[in-house]
């Protein structure tokens, strides 16, 4: 019982850390790499309690490490680029 009041509440406390921290782009990319992992488990448990198959899961963990690759490549252009990773230095009529 107690569960999936867990797993809801990493999912929310991934949202909560997503929408209230903007300074800084590696922490943004933490959260939603968090947000991807209780979405996982959310996914796995009900999978597991209802004797599907485990495959999409596969599916889904592929395309969350692809998403975390790209986000990690998105970083190091701009630390390249600017130097940081802070969203207030950033000019978007420079891009």
């Amino acid at each position: 019982m107690l569960m999936p009041l867990y797993m809801c509440t990493t999912f929310f406390c991934g949202i909560w850390v997503f929408s209230s921290n903007r300074k800084h782009l590696l922490s943004t990319l933490l959260s939603l790499e968090f947000i991807v992992l209780s979405l996982y488990l959310i996914m796995y448990f009900y999978l597991i309690s209802f004797n599907y198959e485990l495959y999409f899961s596969m599916v889904f963990l592929t395309f969350s490490v692809c998403e975390g690759a790209l986000g990690l490549s998105i970083l190091v252009s701009m630390i390249r680029s600017y130097g940081n990773d802070f969203f207030n230095s950033y000019s978007m009529l420079q891009c």
